[in-house]
């Protein structure tokens, strides 16, 4: 046992060596290659599928649809852009308006409580009579008028989400003529 651990490599015997070597050469003679040459193989054999799905890629012209891609996922980005800023800009505008409208309709009750006569009474009552009639009826403009300014710019931003819709149906239609 200690003599064979201490035995030089060159000293071993011959037989020993001829059958280490005679084995080796069998195993490879058994696999019909060396192992470098069968790693190349199957490489070769992974990336032919590959390769030919590239080279039909290529004929497809994928640059051009990925980029077409892009550019229509781009002006629809835009397009939700502008509608979002018609809608906020709408919305500042009625915001605007009912600021002017309150603003004016304080000025005028405060005008109002101003000239009311402090002696007669009825007077008095059908003066606020009239004006809380003149301001009902001032109230009820209003509305209208913040409704049709709000369904105004609604109607302009979903034009433009409406408009990029049907332009995206017109590629998709001229897409599939192809």
């Amino acid at each position: 046992m200690a003599t064979s651990s201490k035995t030089p490599a060159g000293k071993q015997p011959a037989a020993k060596k001829a059958g280490t070597a005679a084995g080796s050469g069998s195993t490879r003679a058994a696999a019909g290659s060396d192992p470098l040459e069968n790693m190349q193989n199957m490489q070769k054999a992974f990336a032919k599928p590959l390769q030919e799905m590239g080279e039909r890629l290529q004929n497809l012209n994928a640059s051009g649809a990925a980029s077409a891609i892009a550019a229509s996922g781009r002006k629809d980005l835009e397009a939700l852009m502008k509608a979002n800023q018609k809608s906020y800009q709408g919305l500042q505008a009625v915001v605007q308006r009912q600021t002017e409208m309150l603003r004016d309709s304080i000025t005028a009750w405060q005008g109002t409580v101003k000239s009311m006569p402090g002696s007669d009474a009825k007077e008095g009552i059908a003066k606020l009579d009239a004006l809380g009639r003149a301001a009902f009826k001032q109230a009820l403009d209003d509305i209208r008028e913040l409704a049709d300014m709000a369904a105004k710019s609604q109607a302009e931003a979903f034009e433009i989400v409406r408009e990029r819709i049907a332009t995206n149906v017109d590629d998709v239609k001229k897409l599939l003529k192809k």
